[in-house]
């Protein structure tokens, strides 16, 4: 481990008998309620979907999809989120980096997710990290204003076709 505030941050897979701190979180997080089949995704995708814990308190998660597009898969971030008192600790940086280098390590093609085109705050996240905006969305989102999304994406040259 690095500095001496990561030491306080620790990572949990997703199973059956904690997907219900994901609910917590999500409700605590997001302004929009998650069906069955999101919660399906993410315990599907393993080690695609961790739970964060700052000093073993669950503050944060990032839950993804795996989609196979063009014989190559693809991830898709559904959720990344941290509870506000726990933000600009290093959480959403340590979800999101052990999502990236899984990707790489699986040699997976791109990582994308959409952003509220209003939160500025996740777009400059993303960015960060090499995301890039790629498409806008009018009405993604259908309770929510501003209803249109910005899809980032961040594509990854490593990968090789496979034979």
């Amino acid at each position: 481990m690095g500095a001496g505030r990561e030491m306080a941050i620790s990572l949990d897979g997703v199973r059956d008998k904690n997907v219900m701190q994901l609910k917590k979180l999500n409700t605590a997080l997001f302004p929009v309620r998650y069906n069955d089949k999101y919660y399906a995704d993410a315990l599907a995708s393993g080690e695609f979907t961790k739970l964060a814990y700052f000093s073993d308190i669950c503050v944060g998660s990032i839950a993804c999809r795996l989609e196979k597009k063009e014989g190559a898969v693809r991830v898709y971030i559904m959720t990344l989120g941290v509870l506000a008192p726990y933000r600009g600790l290093g959480v959403g940086t340590k979800l999101l980096t052990h999502v990236l280098d899984l990707s790489s390590k699986q040699n997976i093609s791109e990582i994308y997710l959409h952003v509220q085109t209003n939160n500025d705050d996740a777009i400059a996240f993303y960015k960060k990290f090499g995301f890039e905006i790629t498409e806008t969305i009018q009405n993604y989102y259908t309770n929510i204003t501003p209803p249109d999304c910005y899809v980032l994406s961040k594509v990854f040259s490593h990968v090789s076709p496979k034979k």
